[in-house]
């Protein structure tokens, strides 16, 4: 019998990747120089929202998607941060909210006018103050309105409630900086990787953590579930410094079902999952690569498609949601890749080659839309329950008819799980110390000015009373 190669049957199989032309980039952007691991980028239906260079504290822009070509370099920008941005996410239920993180330990909510930005927007909807250190990681959550993520660099991950806006619960699991957070379907688990090099599985409400993995072998980076399949995906490094993926079962973490080497490069390995088409892309930070993967619910668990080569360095990359693709062109996946040295934001669209122009049901099928399945309240009692699905054939250009209201806070303790997290905050690096000193001395020549001026009017005061003992009237 002759031997005959064995292939494998997969309609993504010839999936490929396509650049917009030039005139439908964005160009002239002062992209971030921040050396922290994120994407620096976030994209919808409507905006593109990228962090950005700038001085005395921290910026990003938010830009239309039709308006490409070069942007003015004094295009409006949001600069209410008083340090660097470190993460951007757009709300999935409301496509004009957007939350930012920073280094000044604030997160906060902006509202994005109608047709973009006018002028340059320093007051935030809402302001969240909670953690001791820098935030470095934002995440809502997946099927239920208003409730939002934040990781600090207090090792800490507060829940907050975006209709009351205070923190609700706190996960103090983690012994050092988190990297990475993912949420499962229904967002009843959450998957985090952290600098100690252990993967976690998380039972957010509780703060309990169900499933951990001390990775020696994997030193683990970023993590992403994928969909049902009870699976979850990281990327690390091995003992040999060669960038690496494992994949593991949700439920026991003592060993990964497979673990293989990618390559010898440095950059980080940001992993994308689309669960409609159980599509992996692995885009790696530094290179223009990005290579796509099948995954299976038996062996071999992943199957290597294709790789799309660019010689233009990703700084990071931003990911379109499904109801804002172009299903006309079978296109099932598009990036927005950040080219720091040029200043531009390049769309790389993945696109099933088909020669019929009509609708594909077998690459699109029903997809999380833009309606929340829970409130905060429900979510907190308990709920759970899956995303709403929508049908990609004629809801794809509905819009949402949320509305974000912010509600009214007054300045006061944050007291989570019987701790104070914003008092008698110790400042634990060289920087905090100094900006601590120098706030407290403007604190104190505002006070010294504020009672020089009350002694005046003290004076004038003793002065008129003793103007009226003397008076001829009270003779």
């Amino acid at each position: 019998m002759s031997w005959r190669p064995q292939y494998r049957s997969s309609k993504f199989r010839n999936v490929y990747g396509k650049v917009a032309n030039r005139e439908h980039c964005f160009d002239g952007i002062p992209i971030t120089k921040n050396v922290h691991d994120n994407h620096f980028c976030a994209v919808n239906a409507r905006f593109l929202a990228i962090v950005t260079e700038s001085s005395g504290g921290g910026s990003f822009l938010v830009i239309p998607l039709e308006q490409t070509g070069r942007i003015e370099p004094n295009y409006p920008k949001v600069c209410g941060h008083q340090g660097n941005v470190l993460d951007i996410k757009w709300n999935p239920f409301i496509d004009n909210i957007i939350a930012s993180c920073s280094e000044d330990t604030s997160v906060r909510i902006w509202e994005i006018p109608e047709g973009g930005l006018k002028r340059s927007m320093t007051e935030a909807l809402l302001e969240l103050h909670g953690h001791s250190r820098r935030v470095g990681l934002v995440e809502w959550h997946p099927t239920t309105n208003n409730i939002l993520f934040s990781a600090g660099y207090d090792y800490k991950v507060l829940i907050w409630n975006l209709d009351v806006g205070e923190p609700v619960k706190m996960i103090d699991c983690h012994s050092d900086v988190i990297l990475c957070m993912s949420f499962n379907t229904d967002g009843s688990l959450l998957a985090t990787t952290c600098k100690d090099k252990k993967l976690r599985v998380i039972e957010p409400r509780s703060g309990r953590v169900l499933q951990e993995a001390s990775c020696k072998n994997h030193r683990v980076n970023r993590v992403v579930f994928l969909g049902n399949m009870k699976r979850l995906l990281t990327t690390g490094v091995s003992r040999w410094n060669t960038r690496q993926i494992a994949l593991w079962d949700q439920e026991d973490l003592s060993m990964p079902l497979i673990e293989e080497e990618i390559d010898g490069l440095s950059g980080l390995l940001f992993p994308f999952y689309d669960a409609d088409t159980h599509m992996l892309y692995l885009a790696g930070k530094g290179d223009g690569n990005i290579r796509y993967y099948e995954i299976s619910t038996g062996k071999p668990y992943l199957s290597y498609l294709m790789e799309f080569r660019s010689p233009a360095p990703q700084k990071g990359l931003g990911v379109m949601p499904k109801h804002g693709l172009d299903v006309s062109a079978c296109e099932v996946f598009r990036f927005y890749k950040l080219v720091t040295l040029k200043g531009l934001i390049e769309p790389i669209s993945m696109i099933v080659p088909r020669r019929s122009d009509s609708y594909q049901e077998d690459i699109y099928p029903m997809t999380p839309g833009t309606e929340p399945a829970l409130t905060p309240d429900e979510w907190l009692g308990g709920i759970n329950r899956d995303p709403v699905l929508m049908s990609l054939k004629e809801g794809y250009k509905k819009s949402s008819k949320m509305v974000f209201k912010a509600p009214i806070k007054e300045k006061k303790s944050v007291v989570v799980n019987g701790i104070d997290l914003l008092e008698n905050v110790p400042p634990r690096t060289e920087n905090e110390l100094l900006r601590m000193f120098f706030r407290q001395q403007d604190e104190i020549r505002r006070l010294k000015e504020e009672l020089a001026q009350k002694d005046i009017r003290i004076r004038q005061l003793q002065l008129e009373l003793k103007n009226l003992r003397n008076s001829p009237k009270n003779c």
